[in-house]
């Protein structure tokens, strides 16, 4: 297959962890045949730094043109704890969402046996936890008008949805549920909210086309709860945009470490893949930031175009490299790895899978491990 991927690596540890996903992507076009062109560009603060403008006409049109994006992360201090600054990195992936029509984001998260210490939550409550989050991505209070008053004393964020909006994405979230365990939570908060009494109507109608799918209800503070007793009663969680921004992050906890969450956008033409965690700028340069949330997000890249052995391959590898212990600090902070070396280790396996040999002594030193 042949792919023109648009390759945004953005701010802070953005270009690091994303070099790693496109250098896995290599070996696995290398390894199937496949033909893979990356092309990068500019967005998030480095763009307003050179551009003044935090996603470029130039960006945008290669976003456009391509067949899939590849994201890695924006944003930066000087933005983030100035309140009165007028331009932000976060308004470059707003826009591109809206741009691109990426209308629904899906998170999908598991747990690791391997990891299950690292949580914070007992392990008897995540052993097993397994669901994707379909979170609707360019619509609600993110996207609603916003005013400040005159004399700055107030400020308006409006809410709105339509029932289109809510459909499209809702019939991704039930097809998600059959064909995983034929589940799906609605989160919403239509006890006060009347975008989230149309948002339990709408599903609720749309159910009926889906018999084999059992539909249950949670409010939004509930879920937030739930999540973290009892995650492992979730399949599919379908929500609203700031509450599924909000809950996806709080389901990060459940993996061991937010470096290992991948996400995908999808519209109806096209569809942009990135970790769920943040530019993290004080680590940038270090080589300490975990690029598997990348990797990841780029086998849900090769998964949106039917290329699952490909997809597979790369999850394979990086349940491996978790079983062997080769992770970064966030994971393992006795006897960690780079940033650089966590892309190597699994750009070897994919491309000598069928010969693998782990050096032992060398995987001690923190060397390459495929001989």
């Amino acid at each position: 297959m042949k792919l023109k991927i648009a390759v945004l690596p953005g701010d802070g540890i953005g270009p690091e962890i994303t070099q790693q996903a496109v250098k896995v992507l290599k070996s696995v076009a290398d390894r199937f045949d496949h033909d893979f062109h990356f092309e990068e560009a500019l967005v998030g603060a480095t763009a307003i730094d050179q551009l003044n403008n935090p996603l470029p006409d130039a960006t945008l049109d290669l976003c456009k043109e391509a067949d899939a994006v590849l994201f890695g992360a924006i944003g930066h201090p000087k933005y983030d704890n100035d309140p009165s600054a007028k331009i932000r990195p976060e308004q470059g992936l707003l826009k591109l969402r809206k741009e691109l029509g990426l209308f629904a984001n899906v998170r999908p998260i598991t747990t690791y046996s391997k990891l299950i210490e690292q949580s914070p939550l007992r392990p008897e409550r995540i052993n097993g936890a397994d669901m994707v989050i379909y979170r609707e991505l360019t619509g609600g209070i993110y996207f609603g008008e916003k005013f400040i008053s005159e004399d700055g004393n107030s400020a308006t964020d409006i809410c709105t949805y339509s029932v289109s909006e809510i459909e499209r994405v809702a019939h991704l979230a039930f097809q998600a549920a059959q064909k995983r365990r034929k589940k799906l939570t609605l989160v919403d908060k239509a006890n006060v909210l009347e975008t989230s009494r149309l948002w339990r109507k709408t599903v609720t109608e749309l159910a009926k086309d889906y018999p084999d799918v059992k539909l249950e209800f949670l409010f939004v503070d509930n879920a937030a709860m739930q999540m973290i007793v009892n995650p492992k009663q979730f399949d599919v969680i379908l929500t609203e945009n700031m509450f599924g921004d909000i809950l996806s992050d709080e389901a990060s906890v459940i993996a061991g470490s937010i470096g290992l969450l991948a996400s995908a956008s999808i519209g109806l033409k096209a569809a942009l893949f990135e970790p769920i965690h943040g530019s993290y700028p004080e680590a940038a340069g270090k080589g300490i930031a975990n690029p598997v949330a990348a990797i990841l997000s780029a086998a849900m890249l090769l998964d949106h175009f039917n290329l699952t052995e490909e997809a597979n391959a790369i999850r394979s590898a990086v349940n491996l490299s978790i079983e062997l212990n080769v992770c970064t600090q966030d994971i393992n902070k006795d006897n960690h790895y780079s940033t650089e070396k966590i892309g190597d280790f699994l750009d070897g396996l994919i491309s000598d899978n069928d010969n693998i040999s782990i050096n032992n002594e060398n995987l001690n030193l923190g060397q390459m491990t495929i001989i």
